[in-house]
């Protein structure tokens, strides 16, 4: 008797994604909801969840995405033109939900800015319909969660900005009840405050640009914080958290490897413009 063993799954692969719906959050910030039989077998892993996104260049119906039978692309997708090849960002998966009649639904929240780059301009003028390709989970335990608070932690500091509040609003609804928190969120304007939801026991400071509020490291820096064994996640802007974390670890003396960090963007630099650095540092 021979017995078959099914093929392991490999973690991430490329999905399908429509438009469903979009949703202004705030004057900086903007929901687009994606279904569609293409998303079938995603799985997030919640909290900051990260995936690849894949957009079209304007004039094309959808992105431009070599893949072979064995799911490699890379190498053939770098060797495209840049003005044909899809543009790849990486966002976070804000939700995933099943519908009533067993569908996959999914929502990424895109931070807008005036100067914004390819996906803000994407996003701005997304409809019902449009096509995108996603590099993402497929199963939920994944290495693009990254936040993990070791069993013994006794409370949680989180900083974000707003191209990371899309995370930390997830990690804050995954947060066991009673946990204590203290998160500081920036955003630009006032109205980019948004209603959380936890039942961790938060106390969350709003950080607003326009209010003239101080930056993330300036701001905790003047905190009180808890006793205990805390657990870190800072994401957004890469200086500011370079800056954060070499506060909490050398002048807090907070254990580094309870430090989670992730710089989102850096100022005056692309994507692609980092990912290049990135790849000349390790060559």
């Amino acid at each position: 008797m021979t017995t078959s063993v099914a093929p392991p799954i490999a973690p991430f692969r490329f999905f399908g994604l429509t438009v469903l719906r979009t949703r202004r959050l705030g004057p900086s910030m903007l929901r687009v909801t994606f279904g569609g039989p293409g998303l079938d077998g995603f799985a997030a892993g919640g909290r900051d969840q990260s995936l690849s996104l894949f957009l079209p260049h304007p004039g094309q119906p959808e992105p431009v995405v070599p893949v072979d039978e064995d799911g490699n692309w890379f190498a053939a997708w770098r060797a495209l033109p840049d003005n044909v090849r899809a543009v790849m960002r990486s966002y976070t998966v804000r939700a995933q939900r099943r519908t009533p009649d067993g569908a996959t639904e999914i929502d990424i929240d895109f931070a807008l800015h005036e100067d914004g780059g390819p996906a803000c301009r994407w996003a701005a003028t997304a409809s019902p319909g449009d096509p995108l390709k996603a590099l993402g989970p497929a199963v939920e335990d994944n290495t693009a969660v990254r936040f993990r608070p070791p069993q013994d932690t006794d409370w949680v500091l989180i900083w974000a900005d707003e191209t990371a509040l899309p995370a930390a609003s997830a990690a804050l609804e995954w947060l066991p009840a009673g946990m204590k928190a203290r998160v500081w969120l920036e955003v630009q304007h006032t109205e980019d405050r948004q209603a959380l939801s936890t039942a961790a026991k938060a106390r969350i400071t709003w950080l607003v640009r326009d209010e003239g509020a101080p930056a993330g490291p300036e701001a905790v820096r003047a905190a009180e914080l808890p006793e205990g064994t805390p657990y870190v996640w800072i994401a957004g802007e890469s200086s500011q958290v370079r800056a954060l974390r070499r506060h909490l670890v050398q002048e807090r003396r907070f254990d580094r490897r309870r430090v989670t960090f992730v710089g989102y963007w850096r100022r005056g630099m692309s994507e692609e413009q980092l990912r290049e650095a990135a790849t000349t540092a390790e060559a």
